[in-house]
């Protein structure tokens, strides 16, 4: 969809949003709710240097996965909470109301942005349902993945969010918690043609300096595919590592295809921040998607709100590097490349009531 349907939107469509919206002011004005919009505002100037020896390099920008998000919130009494949640992606060097990462999908069917319902309790945990962020991401994938450009996510072999997405997560029993997820019709195809349900399971532990996860995620599919995962960091002052590691069980046996048997992904990230700055950096061997990957980038704070970065992002096979301005399904899957970048990143929030 591009910005300028939502402009010419019809005058009936608009009076609908419009009303909306001002209902769900008047709930929170007469229930004592919250009405906050956030979001972020992120983009980069990249000399790109794909591996492919007859492809050109380019520079160009690129979107980083800005959105803007409305969250509703509600205390039902004093241990339960009621939230929804509802982001919109917005592709602001194609100027498409889009995710930069997957530009084909309409935004209605897009799992990369999320519109989710939760209730929360610290007594009895809590349970969200929609589209959001998998459980899988915050156990394992999260303690390698703090970089600030596009070429942050793509160091895990499992998903960041899904749709039809059911999560409960227990309380916190002295540090640790567990999730338990499933993402109906969102793992792999069946022999039938049919997709089977995606399932996870993590259990996690958190102190003020360490932070650890363990994780299943059950893809299924004809080929019975399954990831397991495990990560650890630590908090040192200003210094920060983090590690993970992921292999793949599945019955493919050949190593051309991704999801292959046995194939393992891992991780090691180190940061450092002191006043303003923030240096980084990640090695990684990722098999059958990136390879052999290095990450650099340093990040300088101009305010709370702000901050400038540059990155330089190589990968031995294709993950992440694409196309100019394009998105996954532009990757270069066969050769990889490289990327030197700089960029900013600005994040908001209001509360609205």
């Amino acid at each position: 969809m591009k910005i300028s349907d939502l402009i010419s939107m019809p005058l009936r469509r608009k009076g609908v949003l419009s009303l909306a919206l001002l209902m769900l002011c008047n709930v929170t004005a007469v229930f004592g709710a919250q009405l906050d919009v956030f979001g972020t505002v992120s983009m980069q100037l990249e000399h790109v240097s794909p591996g492919k020896s007859n492809t050109k390099n380019y520079t160009a920008l690129r979107d980083i996965y800005t959105r803007v998000a409305l969250q509703f919130t509600h205390d039902l009494n004093e241990d339960l909470q009621f939230l929804a949640l509802l982001e919109m992606p917005f592709d602001t060097v194609n100027l498409e109301v889009q995710h930069a990462w997957d530009q084909k999908e309409d935004i209605i069917d897009n799992n990369e942005r999320i519109a989710k319902l939760q209730l929360s309790s610290s007594r009895y945990g809590a349970v969200s349902v929609g589209k959001g962020w998998v459980p899988y991401y915050f156990a394992v994938s999260a303690a390698v993945d703090r970089f600030s450009s596009y070429y942050s996510g793509y160091s895990t072999y499992s998903t960041l969010r899904q749709d039809e997405l059911f999560i409960y997560s227990s309380p916190n029993f002295n540090g640790f918690k567990f999730n338990l997820a499933r993402a109906h019709k969102n793992g792999d195809r069946e022999e039938n043609g049919s997709f089977d349900d995606r399932d996870q399971i993590t259990i996690s532990y958190a102190n003020s300096e360490v932070t650890a996860g363990l994780a299943i995620e059950d893809i299924g599919g004809e080929n019975n595919r399954r990831i397991f995962g495990a990560s650890v960091s630590r908090q040192m002052g200003g210094f920060y590592v983090g590690a993970k590691y992921e292999e793949q069980q599945s019955d493919i046996t050949d190593k051309t295809v991704f999801g292959y048997d046995g194939s393992k992904a891992v991780n090691f990230y180190a940061e450092y921040a002191w006043g303003d700055h923030k240096v980084k950096g990640l090695v990684a061997k990722i098999d059958g998607f990136g390879e052999d990957v290095f990450h650099l980038g340093y990040d300088y704070y101009i305010n709370p709100n702000l901050k400038l970065f540059t990155e330089y992002f190589s990968e031995e096979k294709g993950a992440a590097i694409s196309t100019k301005k394009g998105g996954f399904r532009d990757t270069y899957f066969a050769d990889g490349g490289s990327a030197f970048l700089v960029g900013f990143n600005y994040s908001f929030e209001k509360n609205l009531f």
